[in-house]
């Protein structure tokens, strides 16, 4: 009898592309992972992976195991979620939530606030990831929720086997010092703004490519980023005691314009962000109470 356990393993691989990734995210050692994958091909009776290069790929009699696995996988994951509601007598289980900052702060807090008082027997696990690292992670069953955000003209990867649902739509904003001389104008030329050093997310971020191309694509210059941090309060910071200028979204700035820089739609053309819930396609029922509390929650943020 194939064990259930080696074959989240063999997925895992699959997902990971090798075993040392796949090793990582599960905390064990390549080692020990080998070895149980090695003991599933013996009960398999036909090999399952075949290496190419410093990656593993699997064999069709892999392939059939992982599909398989992961109908498996979905159908113990909703078991042990009917088994905790009915020993609580409500809805109930564990919901592991990942969302990026600035949803996590407006969006993710407030829902689990109202889950609460609403759902106390749903445990929520959150925690602040990226899109490019949480839906992995979701399809892998390691995290249940998702709250991702995509660029305008950066469109993120399509996975037929996830929901995806808009929460809202942000406009990106002109952040600058509210003494900059372009902070007077009703909208700011981002044309007028070739001298201004930039603060922005890190090199390889969604949000970065964004201020690179809006720089380029509307104001006709390369910025200078002079300043970088993922934390977009810290970003705040910077524009406010630095001179810097940056482009946020309406979740960082809230309702009107923080304390000490004005805040202005860019005069060239609209930008903006779409935020979003993933989810996979089959959901307990604790999930479906976790998402309508993000959307409830999405309503109110803007």
């Amino acid at each position: 009898m194939l064990d259930l356990h080696r074959l989240r393993l063999l997925r895992e691989v699959h997902g990971r592309g090798t075993v040392h990734g796949a090793a990582r995210a599960l905390g064990y050692t390549p080692s020990a992972i080998s070895q149980q994958l090695s003991v599933l091909e013996r009960e398999a009776g036909t090999p399952l992976l075949e290496r190419i290069g410093r990656n593993v790929r699997l064999t069709a009699a892999g392939q059939v195991l992982v599909r398989h696995a992961s109908i498996l996988l979905e159908g113990v994951e909703a078991a042990e979620a009917e088994l905790a509601a009915v020993a609580a007598g409500r809805v109930a289980g564990v919901v592991r939530v990942a969302s990026f900052q600035s949803a996590f702060l407006r969006i993710v807090a407030p829902a689990v606030r109202a889950l609460a008082a609403s759902h106390p027997e749903i445990r929520i696990e959150a925690a602040e990831t990226e899109v490019e690292q949480a839906a992995p992670a979701l399809r892998l069953q390691q995290l249940d929720v998702v709250v991702g955000d995509e660029y305008d003209g950066q469109p993120r990867a399509v996975h037929a086997d996830l929901v995806r649902e808009r929460l809202l739509r942000e406009q990106i904003r002109v952040v600058l010092p509210e003494d900059h001389p372009e902070a007077a104008a009703g909208r700011v030329s981002i044309t007028r703004l070739a001298d201004v050093p930039w603060a922005s997310c890190q090199p390889g971020t969604g949000h970065r490519e964004m201020q690179v191309r809006v720089c380029r694509e509307l104001g006709g210059f390369e910025p200078d980023l002079r300043y970088s941090s993922d934390d977009f309060l810290i970003l705040l910071e910077l524009v406010r005691t630095t001179g810097a200028g940056a482009l946020l979204p309406d979740l960082v700035l809230g309702h009107g314009a923080p304390s000490g820089v004005a805040v202005k739609l860019p005069a060239e053309g609209s930008v903006g962000r779409e935020v979003f819930l993933l989810t996979r396609r089959t959901q307990t029922p604790a999930v479906a109470a976790v998402a309508d509390a993000l959307r409830a929650a999405a309503g109110e943020s803007l």
